[in-house]
């Protein structure tokens, strides 16, 4: 209403009033002044619709009445004056109290350019159209109640068959959601006898509550829900009540009934998912097991892979010797038995080897057999690595870690080089030991562990344990059944057939033709003193296939190392080890035609060339000087 526009009510304001119809009728009517934005009159029911006081209202602006909404004032007013009469929906009157009402304002034109509003509460309309709906069904009254509870009779007397039979529960409401049938399924499922029920809110006895304990409204009801907006129901997340007060969950439809095209009820089924629930929760805990065995099954494996590579090459206890048979007559005894083992002996005789024969033969062999190195593990993750460690029990503990006891649970624990753990950490493995059960490192649970264990040891226990560099009680907590490695050099029989088995393999892993070993070869290995035992010979095996020529095994040990070892070793060795090795020691002159043999074939290979890369003496592995010398004293003449 711009301001150019208006004009002065002055000459209009002795208006009297506005007769008795307009102050007695119960509808609100405004008399609006619109070129002057001024309601001029009011009665009594405008009042009370709008929050305000007669005299209040009269001199009020009509836009303050209808904040934020004076476009649609002016668009308005101006429909009525040009049609003489006009309604609309659009404007919100606001009630003196703040809240914003829902009207139908119709518009009439009144002389001297005035305007009446007539304002009907559309809340109260629509309650007063609930009221006859009500008032319709009351009057109805016993024959509409007659009639649905015959459509329910005849559903039930249609169906009775079906109803005793089905598994489901099955009940009918009609649309006051009374209960109308029950099957005797839903009878034995909710504990009430179909007499009970019949006639009663079903809602209210059987699905009161919600699972969580709080109150379930009518009104939320879907059951309830399907006799209103005629769709059919489905829900898989609620209880129903039984008669003890103790509740089930359920899943159920709930499908509307219709007669004559009025919906006059719902029929539900339901069925108790309490089994299904329980499998549910049984098989989210047998995932969330298989979550935590995760990380120690990806352990297991890249351990085991890592284990398969270092030890796929020994396929056995190779040997012949009565030292190693009597080794393989001890791995039998206690194989079969869950005693702690203790394996000693010096470097490189095959400790770890006669731990996983153990392991092997032993009942648990369909577990893992675990290597923990002790002289690796730093003091400070001793425990992290054996017990493992919780997420954040200390700086860099990003998530838990399954320890090496935990990983060989049902299996083998191989405790290598046991003599260097440090003394003050050793009370931590005997106790573990000692109760089978251990904590990881930040976590208070205590976990029960089925552990066979083997140690070994290149050390002297014994002697640690008189120098205090060892507890007692833990080595007669390991020393329950020893086995002694026994040193190559002792069972200079087993090298010929241990010296094969490395050379097959070597080849087959450098993927090189398999040399040759020679008794010359032989001979010179069984000379040899071997300080590092069964390991120094694989590595002497092994280079000597990398330096191969022409199919000849080229040996890395200097005439001088064998020699020098030859006198004291040959001494030590007992008699029968000499003879079991099935080599006749040869006369001088037949030792001499051996040696004047190789060097004739040695020359013919390398067409008669003795020094420098790819000469005879490169071949025979001795040097230049010493070949020349032997070639000289054989009378051998060079081609």
């Amino acid at each position: 209403m711009l301001e150019s526009t208006r004009e002065t009510t002055a000459d209009r304001s002795g208006v009297a009033g506005f007769g008795a119809v307009f102050e007695a009728s119960a509808e609100a009517m405004l008399v609006l002044d619109p070129d002057a934005d001024r309601i001029v009159d009011a009665n009594g029911a405008a009042s009370r619709l709008l929050g305000h006081a007669r005299d209040v209202l009269v001199g009020m602006a009509a836009s303050t009445v209808h904040p934020g909404q004076l476009p649609a004032l002016i668009v308005f007013t101006q429909g009525v004056q040009a049609k003489g009469r006009w309604w609309t929906h659009t404007l919100t009157p606001r009630h003196g109290a703040g809240r914003v009402l829902s009207v139908e304002t119709v518009g009439t034109v009144l002389p001297n350019r005035l305007v009446l509003f007539t304002l009907f509460d559309l809340d109260e309309r629509r309650q007063r159209q609930v009221d006859r709906e009500a008032d319709r069904h009351m009057r109805a009254g016993l024959s509409e109640w007659q009639r649905m509870e015959r459509i329910f009779r005849d559903i039930e007397r249609e169906n009775q068959l079906i109803l005793r039979a089905a598994g489901e529960g099955i009940y009918g409401v009609n649309a006051e959601g009374v209960t109308t049938f029950v099957n005797p399924a839903a009878e034995r499922m909710l504990g009430w006898a179909a007499a009970d029920l019949v006639g009663r809110d079903m809602h209210a006895a059987v699905h009161h509550t919600h699972p969580d304990g709080c109150h379930y409204p009518h009104r939320d009801c879907p059951i309830y829900a399907a006799f209103r907006d005629g769709a059919v129901h489905q829900v898989d997340d609620e209880v129903f009540w039984r008669r003890d007060g103790t509740s089930f969950p359920v899943e159920y439809t709930s499908t509307p009934i219709r007669d004559r095209g009025a919906l006059v009820g719902a029929v539900i089924v339901f069925r108790d998912v309490s089994q299904r629930r329980e499998a549910d929760e049984r098989l989210r805990h047998a995932l969330a097991e298989v979550v935590s065995l995760r990380e120690r099954l990806e352990l297991e494996n890249a351990y085991l892979k890592e284990e398969i590579r270092a030890g796929s090459h020994h396929q056995g206890i190779i040997g012949q010797s009565p030292a190693i048979e009597a080794i393989r007559r001890q791995i039998d005894l206690v194989a079969g038995t869950d005693a702690t083992v203790l394996v000693t002996g010096e470097s490189g005789t095959g400790k770890e080897l006669i731990a996983r024969a153990i392991h092997e033969a032993s009942r648990r062999r369909g577990r893992p057999l675990i290597r923990v190195n002790c002289a690796a593990v730093p003091r400070e993750l001793f425990e992290s690595e054996f017990f493992g460690h919780a997420r954040g029990s200390f700086t860099g503990a990003l998530r838990d870690r399954v320890g090496r006891f935990e990983l060989a649970d049902g299996g083998t624990l191989f405790l290598d080089e046991v003599g260097e753990i440090p003394l003050d950490l050793q009370g931590k493995l005997l106790r573990v030991l000692q109760e089978r059960s251990f904590e990881r490192v930040g976590e208070e649970r205590t976990r029960a562990v089925d552990v066979r264990l083997v140690a070994a040891t290149n050390r002297d226990l014994k002697e640690e344990v008189r120098q205090g560099r060892f507890r007692g009680d833990l080595y007669f907590r390991l020393n329950v059944f020893p086995i002694s490695a026994t040193p190559l050099r002792e069972r200079p029989e087993d090298i010929p057939l241990i010296a094969q088995h490395m050379l097959t393999g070597a080849a087959h892993r450098l993927g090189v033709p398999e040399p040759r070993l020679t008794e010359g070869d032989v001979r010179r290995l069984i000379r040899y003193g071997w300080p590092g035992n069964v390991r120094e010979l694989e590595n002497v095996i092994e280079r000597g296939v990398i330096l191969a020529q022409r199919g000849r095994l080229r040996l890395d040990l200097s005439e001088g190392e064998v020699e020098e070892s030859t006198p004291g070793e040959a001494a030590a060795r007992p008699d029968h080890a000499v003879a079991s090795s099935g080599y006749r020691p040869r006369s001088e002159a037949e030792r001499r035609a051996r040696d004047r043999a190789e060097i004739v074939e040695a020359l013919a290979l390398c067409d008669g060339k003795v020094f420098g890369p790819g000469g005879a003496a490169e071949l025979l592995g001795i040097r230049p000087t010493t070949l020349a010398s032997r070639i000289k004293s054989h009378g051998i003449k060079k081609a």
